[in-house]
């Protein structure tokens, strides 16, 4: 199993003052459709394409197994110029072809295992799996809807475009958002709450504040992530 990461960023908010429901200096949010995108047409940078990165990336097993071919038939061109220019077989130190042989029997010998390797290792596909949990949508009831608009608009972009089943947005050690697949409190058919401070506390919280970058965990049913992240389903990838 394989866990989400967890992202840190410094929002300027204090959240100690009361938000007013209609903030004068709050920006104005701008909306995108498809329609209207469609209409006008897109106008903004369009991504380069790199013809041979899309090639090795559609002929990923002939890639992985070049080397061998280029190894082999190295290792046959060698021993066939050995065989027809009338050399005794036996290498001889004092033969700057036997060992300009040697030499090409070596980088032959090192680009099959190369081949090797390279088939050998390979990416790890993930498989989909349904999130063992309950549904959820639990947000913080203080916050402007100018705000709440923004979050589940993120919620729905990630959702849409990602494999994102479950969104928790904790800051400064306020519980703001749960949303998405969450763990199930027992046989009651309730998500588990996030323990903010309980969170804050953790091993993991401490790590990425101390670090300032993500983390990543490779299993929630082990520790930390089991003791830590309760509120996520247990089989989150």
């Amino acid at each position: 199993m394989e866990a989400g990461t967890i992202f840190y960023s410094a929002i300027p908010w204090k959240p100690k003052r009361p938000f007013p429901r209609n903030p004068s200096s709050f920006p104005r949010f701008i909306r995108a459709s498809a329609s209207s995108q469609s209409q006008r047409g897109y106008r903004g940078p369009k991504p380069s394409k790199d013809l041979v990165a899309d090639w090795v990336m559609s002929n990923d097993d002939a890639v992985r197994s070049l080397p061998i071919y280029v190894g082999g038939a190295s290792l046959l061109a060698v021993l066939f110029n050995r065989t027809v220019s009338g050399i005794a077989p036996v290498a001889d130190a004092s033969s700057s072809q036997s060992r300009a042989d040697l030499l090409a029997i070596s980088l032959a010998v090192t680009s099959i295992l190369t081949g090797l390797v390279w088939l050998s290792i390979r990416p790890k596909s993930i498989t989909v799996v349904n999130p063992k949990g309950v549904e959820c949508q639990m947000i913080c009831s203080y916050l402007p809807d100018s705000v709440v608009s923004e979050l589940l608009w993120a919620w729905e972009s990630l959702s849409a475009v990602t494999c994102c089943r479950s969104l928790v947005v904790v800051y400064d050690g306020i519980y703001l958002l749960q949303i998405g697949m969450a763990a199930e409190s027992g046989n009651s058919g309730e998500a588990v709450i996030v323990d903010a401070s309980k969170l804050k506390q953790g091993s993991v919280y401490l790590g990425v504040m101390r670090s300032k970058a993500q983390r990543y965990l490779a299993n929630l049913l082990l520790y930390p992530g089991r003791s830590e992240l309760p509120f996520l389903p247990s089989n989150t990838q």
